[in-house]
């Protein structure tokens, strides 16, 4: 059993090679059918579910965590790593919905890239993403989940820079690359004061989490502050998040694996892997959830200007993060992770759905020159708004159940001000959705919007029904007590130590009430201002809100220009006037003495016999001084 663990990774990395080999062949020597590519792509995701779908069974039947042990990589002095994956349950539960999410947007990705000059590129990177994705969540020590870490950093890099011919696709790939490595930094800085103290013992988690209390307190807030700083990063969050609406520039597909199953949940696993640590730290864990809850509102906001409709959708991610953020900083892991479940499902639908539309009205994302799509696709339509009513948290759609959870938690712990800032945002957020819904496929159309908007494929549809039904029963695994279920997913994930809080039904019934009813009042605001808006007009937007509150220029400003200046000094000023002068100054030295040595080595044999004429005459004139 354990044998299926390493074939979970094994078989998106070895399609992600065997995709890459066969597209060299293909540019090199020989055309080969996209068909081939594409059954490869779609197979290698599907095995990985089908195994973490096993371990799963094995674990609901009561087997303790699973290991499996592929080599020792590293063994230096105390310094012990080997490559391990580990099958517990919270690896399986997350191993299980980033296989089959996966799954579903590669299939939708063959429809959205058909034709492409650089279709085997693409599946091979694809299947490198989910790859390195399996590895960060199911290794069995930090060194290999960082390994994953990393990997999914430079996929993504590939992924959104892909169509690398235009010059902002490279920008957006750079900036998430070097955005995510000043957030490792940080990651680092805390595996490596973890090692230090209590390497010497092991570094897997289940060593790590016996000897952790061996710890001073200073030194774990300092741990688990750094290692937060990584997840600040990955996921997105205040202040590290601004390379995740650029990163919209790579094709839908790439936005829908970021932003549903993959990079941008790594942190908030991280975090729920690492319960132990920030057990013992809640300070840092307040900390977490302030931000947490400060980047939720924030990308609200400025969601609620946007006209791109997948900028509207990543900050909208970044929002939910924010949600998550919240709840595993407060210790409802389960809270946490179950808005990452029921987020993976409507928001790969929601990107998915959304590129439909820009594949319709070829590749135009402006939702102020659209309207009316509601006539041109009806299952766009209809799975849109499932998922629309499901990251509203609209009952009894998936996000209801996971967001009033995270929202309950915080209220009944005695956040208040967490809880209020959530509960606001999550008005904000369905403003901001039925806005994009109403403009999109409801109000008049726009004159500029494209005449005959072209026919979906099946590929791009049937993905979209399967997340659509997700969307609508996948919360039903968290049902709460109060409404008559048994909260599985808080079940599954008990042992991750968190805490347990009672009040009373009517609190309960009237804080869903309330969420509810804020939820509405989003969703009615949005339908008076944009549902018959005249898209005839030219609609300007401006202002700080929609710029973002010019947050990028000001980092452009403190940060890149003067980092330019700093190297165009040590470029143009230090290393050429000062290094390489000093060098040229020796270099200068010694050809000098050269010159002066050239002198006395002239050839001349007349000069070099006075020459030792006058040496043994000297000589000899010193002896008989010394000698009287």
């Amino acid at each position: 059993m354990s044998i299926y663990l390493l074939w979970i990774v094994l078989s998106p990395l070895f399609g992600s090679m065997i995709v890459g080999i066969l597209y060299l062949y293909s540019i090199k020597i020989k055309k080969i059918p996209d068909i081939i590519f594409t059954t490869i792509a779609l197979l290698t995701p599907l095995v990985s579910f089908i195994f973490a779908f096993l371990l799963f069974l094995n674990l609901h039947n009561g087997s303790k965590d699973i290991k499996y042990s592929v080599f020792k990589w590293l063994k230096v002095a105390n310094f012990d790593v080997n490559i391990t994956f580990l099958a517990d349950y919270l690896s399986i539960f997350m191993a299980l919905f980033v296989t089959f999410i996966g799954w579903l947007i590669h299939i939708y990705a063959v429809g959205y890239m058909k034709g492409d000059k650089g279709y085997g590129k693409f599946f091979s990177y694809f299947n490198l993403f989910l790859a390195m994705m399996l590895i960060l969540v199911l290794a069995d020590n930090p060194i290999v989940m960082f390994f994953g870490w990393e990997g999914v950093g430079l996929c993504s890099y590939l992924l959104i820079s892909f169509y690398y011919q235009d010059a902002q696709n490279v920008i957006a790939g750079n900036k998430a690359f070097i955005v995510n490595r000043v957030g490792d930094f940080g990651f680092i800085i805390g595996l490596a004061t973890l090692f230090v103290y209590i390497g010497q013992f092991g570094f897997d988690y289940m060593s790590l989490e016996e000897h952790i209390n061996n710890i001073p307190s200073s030194t774990l807030s300092f741990i688990a502050f750094f290692l937060f700083v990584g997840a600040m990063g990955k996921s997105a969050q205040i202040p590290l998040y601004v390379w995740l609406p650029d990163a919209m520039a790579g094709p839908t597909p790439v936005s829908a694996l970021i932003h549903a199953a993959t990079m941008v949940t790594a942190g908030v696993y991280m975090v729920s892997r690492f319960h132990f640590l920030y057990a013992l730290t809640p300070s840092i864990g307040e900390f977490i959830a302030v931000i947490g809850a400060i980047s939720s509102l924030f990308a609200a906001v400025i969601a609620m200007k946007q006209r791109d409709i997948k900028k509207i959708l990543a900050y909208s991610t970044m929002s939910q993060l924010g949600y998550m953020f919240v709840a595993v900083g407060l210790g409802f892991y389960s809270a946490g992770l179950f808005h990452v479940f029921t987020h993976a499902f409507f928001k790969a639908l929601l990107f998915m759905g959304a590129g439909a539309v820009i594949l319709q009205l070829h590749h135009e994302q402006d939702i102020f020159k659209m309207g009316e799509m509601k006539n041109a696709s009806k299952i766009t339509y209809y799975t849109f708004l499932v998922a629309t009513l499901a990251i509203c948290g609209i009952f009894p759609f998936a996000g209801f159940f996971s967001k009033d959870e995270i929202l309950f938690n915080a209220f009944a712990s005695g956040h208040y001000i967490l809880w209020g800032v959530e509960l606001f945002t999550a008005g904000l957020t369905a403003y901001y959705m039925f806005r994009l819904f109403f403009t999109v496929f409801i109000a008049p159309k726009s004159s500029k919007r494209v005449e005959t908007p072209s026919n979906l494929s099946r590929w791009v549809t049937y993905p979209l029904v399967a997340l659509a039904i997700g969307s609508l029963v996948a919360g039903f695994i968290g049902v709460p007590k109060i409404l008559g279920g048994s909260n599985l997913v808080a079940h599954w994930l008990s042992y991750l130590g968190e805490k347990d809080i009672e009040t009373s039904h009517f609190i309960e019934f009237s804080l869903m009430g309330l969420n509810t009813a804020v939820v509405l009042v989003g969703i009615y605001t949005a339908y008076k201002k944009f549902a018959s808006i005249d898209m005839s007009k030219d609609i300007k937007l401006f202002g700080i809100i929609y710029n973002k509150f010019y947050i990028d220029e000001i980092y452009d400003t403190l940060f890149v220009k003067n980092l330019q200046h700093l190297s165009y000094f040590v470029g143009k000023v230090f290393d050429k006037k000062f290094i390489d002068g000093t060098v040229m100054m020796f270099a200068k030295s010694f050809y000098n003495m050269g010159e002066f040595v050239s002198i006395l080595q002239n050839g001349n044999v007349r000069f070099y016999a006075f020459s030792m004429l006058v040496g043994i005459s000297v000589f000899f004139t010193y002896l008989i001084y010394v000698m009287g």
